[in-house]
């Protein structure tokens, strides 16, 4: 396609998403990634899957983390995550994201939270696994809402019911988090964000940097993408997504889209959007 440049640098690697139509709040995701190392990126939703072959390295609430074969991932929402092979063949996986709402709805259950990023419980990953092979390809709705309860159950184990209190550094950033979401098509400055957090600039960066191990920087980029992943979804042209989400065009769009969920705008709408 024009102006879409390669994926990835391993003609091996592949990933691929798929949205169901019935349910809103869910995205399917399948991927097997040799050579390359996903950007910090971040999801509203749960990002729960199960490791099929190899092991993953990924860098998650401020600690690496390996995820070895037949081994579950577990993330909460809103967390900044890398990711990129620690096996020679690369690591193959599918996952899940599904939005807090409809876990509550489907299993009754509110507040879910997850201590452990990943648990090696090769019983319950190939299960999992199972489940969410069966759920890319249901095509009833009530078989695909069935799929989804038993897969949920697979987690409820793991997960308690109330998440940690707030770390201190916390409220004081929410502001600024708040303001990173509603300027994201703008040109923001240090000292315009470390204003909003009432602290002086490089003390605000330093702050924030331990808080999120990351930069305002790679935090507002992880928000962009994920407006655009959104808008994407919705069925907006690249080029209207790219300048709704404070990229410099389509070209921008496409490479920061692809360096964060390995595939193209174009692409990734064409696989959510049948």
């Amino acid at each position: 396609m024009q102006g879409v440049p390669l994926l990835f640098d391993d003609a091996r690697d592949r990933a691929e998403f798929r949205h169901c139509a019935q349910r809103d709040g869910i995205e399917l995701y399948r991927a097997h990634i040799v050579r390359y190392a996903f950007e910090p990126h971040t999801h509203a939703a749960f990002g729960l899957g199960a490791i099929e072959a190899g092991a993953e390295r990924f860098r998650y609430c401020g600690t690496e983390h390996l995820a070895p074969p037949d081994s579950i991932v577990l993330m909460n929402p809103d967390e900044l995550h890398t990711g990129r092979a620690e096996t020679e063949g690369g690591w193959r996986y599918r996952m899940i994201y599904i939005d807090p709402e409809v876990v509550a709805r489907v299993t009754g259950d509110r507040g879910w939270w997850f201590d452990d990023a990943v648990r090696h419980a090769p019983r319950t990953a190939r299960r999992v696994g199972e489940l969410l092979d069966a759920l890319w390809r249901a095509r009833e709705p009530l078989a695909f809402d069935s799929l989804l309860y038993a897969l949920l159950a697979q987690f409820r184990p793991h997960a308690r019911m109330a998440a940690p209190a707030p770390a201190e550094a916390a409220p004081r950033f929410a502001p600024v988090l708040d303001y990173l979401r509603a300027n994201l098509a703008r040109k923001l400055t240090l000292a315009e964000l470390a204003e909003v957090a009432g602290l002086s600039p490089f003390h605000f960066l330093r702050r924030f940097q331990a808080q999120y191990d990351a930069t305002p920087q790679q935090m507002l980029m992880a928000l962009r993408l994920h407006q655009a992943k959104g808008l994407l979804a919705a069925g907006q042209p690249p080029a209207q997504v790219a300048a709704a989400s404070g990229l410099a065009d389509q070209a921008h769009l496409t490479r920061a889209f692809a360096r964060r969920y390995g595939v193209t705008p174009a692409r990734y709408q064409r696989q959510v959007r049948p």
